[in-house]
């Protein structure tokens, strides 16, 4: 049986041609009349580095604040995308059921977020490292990789300065 792929959990890092692995989210949510739901981690920050200036109150807000900085440019990126990739078809903006900034370790919260949404695929792009630096440091896409229950589409994100949308 052909899988059904209903709810795409898009993983971005916001780095400069993120873009490009979005256009696959896009695309396979086209095809398969798909919902995306666009997710972004921040490494959290640890409070007690934090706490000899401020208080928890204020720590909270700074990040609330954050969050929300970063939604707002993630909702302004994908209004840019879609006007030029899809000449502001409003068909392109719909695609996208939600949007989610959160905290934590990068590879864990995608995982927990596909569970939690039951999602279908997970689509996030890859940054080439060498062998010396995926040996040390890993990535984000390994790690899920190693770990996940569902299917995982991987987009390496070439260096072109052409496609420099960031979404």
């Amino acid at each position: 049986m052909i899988p059904r792929i209903k709810k795409i959990l898009y993983a971005t890092d916001l780095s400069e041609n993120s873009a490009y692995a979005f256009r696959y989210a896009v695309g396979t949510a086209q095809n398969h009349g798909a919902e995306i739901h666009i997710l972004h981690v921040l490494e959290g920050i640890r409070e007690n580095y934090l706490v000899p200036y401020y208080d928890l109150e204020e720590i909270q807000a700074m990040r609330r604040k954050g969050k929300e900085e970063i939604r707002e440019r993630i909702q302004k990126r994908l209004e840019a995308f879609c006007q030029k990739e899809f000449m502001a078809d409003p068909q392109c903006r719909n695609l996208v059921a939600s949007t989610e900034v959160t905290e934590g370790d990068p590879a864990a919260e995608i995982l927990r977020k596909a569970e939690e949404m039951k999602a279908d695929l997970v689509v996030m792009g890859t940054h080439g490292k060498g062998l010396l630096e995926q040996t040390f440091l890993g990535s984000v896409a390994e790690k899920v990789l190693h770990r996940t229950k569902i299917p995982v589409l991987t987009i390496p994100i070439p260096k072109e300065t052409d496609i420099r949308l960031t979404l």
